[in-house]
């Protein structure tokens, strides 16, 4: 049985290696290296000194002004845009989730298609996506056309915080219903009565029952929002005129327009430790031996 499982997973193990530990190996082995004047290969960690030293700039947060390395003042930023992403996602998607699980444990009609809704525009391809905001925001686009009418605008709505805050948010927010839609659906009935029973208005039977059983969604949802909206660089491109360095769009730089495949490499090999440490943080905090959220009736 053994052998025919080894069998089995080899594929799996050789699409792995292909397609993941060659080229993270190859990620660190241009952090590491580099060539002189003369073409010869050398070892180096002028990587990751560029990344954490180099030209400083001026990184300022309510009223806290201080100079940091240039891509460290990028990291952060990135950082904390990402966080306000999570944070809308999981304040716009929680709500959402829960009324499409409340419909469906109820047995009534609509919550398939909210999830057809919600999953429809994944379908596409999230350049078209994203360049069909561009039409809808633009100064002569339909959004600013349909507020002339009341005598508004018009609005800038691209190339500022906002317009990479409204692609961010819908670009991932499916990525945060859908986990914790998986969990409320599967809370039983009879748990939510038995509150109730016990004497629960509706706000403590979502505090104390709904919430704490949603929390393996909550974190999963977290971890695949807050890691692409970090890293991405498509929207930032085209919502933000390119007017804003994230750490996806210096990485994509290093490599595209500087030809510095040493220092985008560093950026990488960075920016992957920390995604393995908040993916560490999460299971961390999530019971591997507990239902998903608890479920059990």
């Amino acid at each position: 049985m053994n052998k025919s499982l080894r069998k089995l997973s080899f594929p799996y193990l050789l699409w792995i290696l292909i397609f993941t530990v060659v080229p993270l190996l190859l990620v660190a082995f241009f952090a590491l290296t580099a060539y002189d004047s003369n073409g010869n290969l050398y070892l180096t960690l002028d990587g990751f000194r560029n990344v954490f030293g180099g030209e400083t700039v001026a990184f300022s947060f309510f009223g806290l002004s201080l100079q940091l390395p240039l891509y460290i003042n990028v990291f952060i930023r990135s950082l904390l845009i990402a966080i306000v992403c999570t944070l809308l996602c999981l304040l716009l998607g929680y709500p959402a989730a829960w009324i499409m699980a409340k419909m469906e444990i109820e047995h009534r009609r609509g919550s398939s298609i909210l999830l057809f809704l919600l999953v429809m525009p994944m379908w596409m391809n999230a350049l078209l996506r994203t360049y069909a905001w561009l039409a809808l925001l633009e100064p002569k686009g339909i959004v600013n056309n349909f507020l002339g009418l009341f005598g508004l605008g018009p609005v800038q709505f691209l190339y500022n915080d906002f317009g990479i805050g409204l692609g961010m948010v819908y670009n991932y927010l499916p990525f945060m219903v859908l986990p914790i839609y998986s969990v409320l659906v599967k809370i039983s009935p009879s748990l939510l009565e038995a509150a109730a029973d016990l004497g629960a208005d509706p706000r403590r039977v979502m505090l104390k029952v709904v919430l704490p059983m949603s929390r393996p969604g909550i974190l999963s949802g977290i971890n695949m929002v807050l890691m692409p909206a970090m890293t991405t660089f498509l929207i930032p491109d085209l919502l933000g005129g390119g007017r804003y360095l994230l750490i996806g769009n210096a990485i994509e730089r290093q490599y595209m327009v500087s030809r510095d495949y040493t220092t985008g490499s560093a950026l990488s090999i960075v920016l992957l430790i920390f995604v393995l440490l908040s993916m560490q943080i999460v299971s961390k905090n999530t019971d591997p031996d507990a239902d998903e959220g608890g479920l059990v009736a």
